[in-house]
């Protein structure tokens, strides 16, 4: 079984048989909801590719104590995925936020598409976008990476057409029938994969004329029709089993 993940803030000056300590929320986590224990094995870290193998120390309420035992720092995994993510109402907006971050996602961006029946204005943008926040920094604790995904803003359409435009390979996932198949896409030399997912309605044909025009390819996920919440994670998933992430070359 592979050991706990918790996340340490800075690991720049972390050395080998030197102590690192968790404060805050996340001894927290630890301590009282994990009740880890003095002489546990665990791994912190900072979510940017760092990691260090720790045995503790000290567990107390707010305060855990590591030594540390091995540190490593990796290269942020190719290709990197932005799913941009139509906001769906209730929690499937978490749902696929934590689906998105166990399989491989690098950016999370909420979308404002036109038929999403979530809206989030003021305060509401605010406080949905930290529980994405908070979703996927749970996510990738449990998923054992060690690159944390980011949750950006919430995006308009003129945006999303922008990423969209920088990216080696942009598709949108869309029901009506043509478009590309996921096999039939050349993900060679692909460095940035950005992923848009549409709203529960459907995207619009302006947002697709815009995103099409942007660069984006159309893409149907088989003859089924998959929930929003669900149809982002089945095509990176589909997609990176195809690279060197998931450790299988292209067929």
């Amino acid at each position: 079984m592979t050991l706990p993940v918790y996340r340490h803030p800075d690991l720049a000056a972390v050395r080998v048989d030197r102590e690192v300590v968790v404060e805050g929320e996340e001894a927290h986590h630890a301590v009282v909801v994990r009740r880890t224990r003095m002489g546990e094995r665990i791994v912190l870290a900072d979510g940017r590719g760092t990691a260090a193998v720790c045995t503790v120390t000290a567990a107390t309420k707010g305060r855990l104590a590591a030594r540390v035992e091995e540190c490593t720092t990796d290269p942020e995994p190719l290709p990197r995925v932005t799913a941009v993510q139509a906001v769906p109402k209730g929690e499937r907006g978490e749902l696929a936020v934590s689906m998105l971050t166990e399989v491989g996602a690098a950016l999370v961006v909420p979308w404002a598409a036109e038929r999403c029946v979530a809206t989030w204005r003021g305060e509401r943008a605010a406080k949905g976008r930290s529980k994405w926040e908070a979703t996927a920094r749970e996510s990738a604790k449990q998923a054992r990476r060690a690159w944390f995904p980011e949750v950006a803003p919430l995006a308009t359409t003129a945006g999303v057409a922008d990423l969209v435009g920088n990216a080696d390979l942009a598709i949108v996932l869309h029901e009506a029938p043509g478009g590309t198949a996921l096999a039939d896409l050349d993900l060679d030399d692909v460095r940035d994969l950005v992923v848009v997912i549409g709203p529960e309605g459907g995207i619009t044909d302006a947002e697709l004329a815009r995103l099409t025009a942007a660069g984006a390819r159309t893409v149907r996920l088989g003859a089924e029709v998959l929930r929003t919440s669900t149809a982002g994670v089945a095509a990176v998933a589909a997609l990176l089993s195809r690279t060197p992430r998931w450790g299988l070359s292209r067929p």
